[in-house]
């Protein structure tokens, strides 16, 4: 086989769509579609601070691996937090802005970055990614929320490890809701009760809508709450709802939607996304506060909806410790750092050797808090 052809794109549209998904492994936050909406709504634009500089890799003019990657003027949308690195560069004069991150925006999910067949693509395009790093002068390079596969490559390139924790739900075959329930201690179990009573009693109805059964209204409803609440916590741009038009539209299988009605009138609603094994909880908005209403929305109607339908995993997105009590269990994800400046990444390098041991603890710490029931407990 011939060497692979660079190129290095910044309009998702010149790449067939086939192609690309043949890469993403089934991953709908990692499709064509998903990236191409990001594009075409504005939200992940330069003028938002994401210029795409995708790394592709060609064979005879088919697509043999790309990595999503862009040039960022800030660090909004990542999920990775690295604002008091962007901070110690600006305290010694020194720019930390451009860098280049690979990552899917506004999406802590993890997954595949490198997307290849073979490990030795997946290695060609982060080569290429590092001496593109090296060549435009950017302060560092970034990979987000790596699987294990593309975390080895970025250990094995000399790449810096960082790990962080997320909740996720699992289901060993819950028959129903009371199943999941009977295997909580008892405050647990009390207090997921008492949330869904409160809603309950406030005249709240759910209704879980997939993708294909959602209309635009809904969708457009949906966007309505997610901004409101957005602009009520003065968060900074993330998405619009044109974006969520397009993947109702390009992704129905892929997509669940859960609202929230009083007195007939629709006032919550939460996103999900999903295949056949793992449902991803990602963004929620209301129009009215009620006790319980944000557990309901975005926590037991999913785990609900992944019994029903044999889900086994519910990521509940980033950061929330709440969700310990909630039968939501730690899991450890991974990025991977390059530093261009020697001294910075030197001692970012002994911070995150730092980190990463207090993330341990943390972990272990969050395990001996288990919510679910201990041998002693009594059955109650």
């Amino acid at each position: 086989m011939s060497f692979p052809t660079l190129k290095i794109i910044d309009d998702l549209a010149a790449i067939p769509a086939a192609e690309w998904d043949a890469l993403s492994g089934g991953d709908p936050t990692l499709s064509h579609a998903f990236f191409l909406a990001l594009q075409q709504s504005g939200c992940a634009m330069p003028q938002y601070g994401w210029q795409a500089q995708f790394i592709t890799l060609w064979q005879d003019d088919h697509l043999l691996g790309a990595m999503p990657l862009y040039l960022k003027m800030n660090s909004f949308g990542e999920h990775v937090f690295d604002f008091a690195w962007a901070d110690a560069y600006r305290r010694h004069g020194l720019h930390y802005y451009p860098k280049l991150v690979c990552t899917v925006p506004f999406t802590p999910v993890s997954g595949r970055r490198l997307l290849a067949a073979s490990d030795e693509v997946r290695g060609l395009l982060l080569q290429h990614a590092r001496h593109f790093a090296k060549e435009t002068g950017v302060s560092s390079l970034h990979c987000l929320f790596l699987n294990e596969a593309d975390t080895r490559v970025a250990q094995e390139q000399g790449m810096m490890l960082r790990q962080d924790v997320q909740f996720h739900w699992h289901n060993p075959g819950y028959r129903d809701f009371d199943d999941y329930l009977s295997t909580l201690s008892r405050d647990k179990r009390k207090r997921i009760k008492q949330e869904r009573r409160k809603v309950q009693e406030a005249g709240i109805e759910l209704q879980c809508v997939t993708g294909q059964q959602a209309t635009q209204e809904q969708w457009a409803f949906f966007a309505s709450c997610y901004l409101h609440t957005l602009q009520l916590h003065g968060s900074p741009h993330q998405l619009n709802a044109d974006f969520f038009q397009r993947i109702g539209a390009a992704l129905p299988q892929h997509t669940l939607l859960v609202i929230a009605a009083r007195a007939g009138r629709p006032i919550a609603s939460a996103l999900n996304y999903m295949t056949d094994e793992a449902l991803y909880g990602r963004s929620w908005g209301t129009f009215e506060f009620h006790s319980g209403l944000h557990f309901e929305v975005c926590y037991y109607q999913a785990i609900e909806f992944c019994i029903a339908h044999g889900i086994k995993t519910f990521e509940g997105g980033a950061g929330g410790e709440h969700k310990l009590a909630r039968g939501f269990l730690p899991v450890t994800t991974r990025s991977a750092h390059w530093l261009a400046h020697p001294q910075f990444a030197q001692a970012v390098e002994d911070y995150l050797k730092n980190e990463t041991a207090a993330i341990a603890g943390y972990v272990d710490e969050l395990n001996e808090r288990s919510p679910f029931k201990h041998r002693a407990d009594p059955e109650v």
